[in-house]
């Protein structure tokens, strides 16, 4: 039996599907992945990229941290943000990536570089969300999966 995915932040739903293969969340502790019939579990999640399979079909979504739970067939994310590859605007997350960074080289004049050096990470993996679906978007022509030359 297929898993249901469920991807919730405070502002809105983000993804409700059924007939999902597997689920790769950023856990705290590197990726989970969670295949039908998993053991009930609840965890947190680290800010990081999200993986969904259907087939031969994988989907990305940028998730800022959260929770994760399992209950049967059923996975529920209760995410602080979350986003899916398409949707994240790449030079937003430049400009954001780029404040982190001139925020990190003043660390004598900023007293917060933990919020810098999770504003940075944010950032980061938001773009590399966004790239590595665009590389697998099929040109015309192309099956999906396979990156353009």
């Amino acid at each position: 039996m297929p898993l249901t995915l469920e991807v919730v932040t405070a502002e809105r739903l983000v993804l409700d599907e059924s007939g999902i293969d597997v689920v790769i969340a950023p856990g705290i502790d590197g990726e989970l992945a969670i295949l039908p019939e998993h053991a009930p579990l609840i965890t947190p999640l680290a800010p990081g990229e999200l993986r969904v399979r259907r087939g031969v079909e994988e989907n990305s979504y940028f998730v800022a941290g959260g929770f994760l739970e399992v209950l049967r067939d059923k996975v529920t994310i209760l995410a602080d943000a979350a986003e899916h590859a398409e949707e994240i605007d790449i030079a937003r997350a430049e400009e954001a990536r780029r404040r982190a960074q001139e925020s990190l080289t003043r660390r004598h004049e900023q007293p917060d570089v933990l919020a810098a050096e999770g504003a940075l990470r944010r950032s980061l993996i938001r773009l590399r969300v966004a790239e590595r679906s665009r590389r697998s978007r099929p040109g015309p022509g192309m099956p999906h999966g396979h990156p353009e030359a």
